[in-house]
């Protein structure tokens, strides 16, 4: 693959990343506050859990792309 294609996939995987770090933070202002008000908190803590799950392929998929674009000399 060409090069620049390849960094222009790893901005948009940068990007994924990001916003996972700002769901994560969002949820986890959310679960606090449904636990503070005495509400239940399983499914907030479970979308918590898939946000980080979420995440981790981000990472993993951003780290791939990384390589990609070390292998090709870019």
């Amino acid at each position: 693959m060409d090069p620049q294609r390849i960094r222009e996939h790893l901005i948009e995987a940068e990007r994924h990343v990001a916003l996972s770090d700002e769901h994560i933070a969002r949820q986890i202002e959310i679960t606090d506050a449904l636990e503070c008000a005495g509400h239940p908190t399983r499914l907030a803590f479970d979308l918590l859990t898939t946000f980080y799950a979420a995440r981790a392929l981000h990472i993993a998929h951003r780290d791939f792309i990384r390589n990609e674009l070390r292998d090709c000399g870019g």
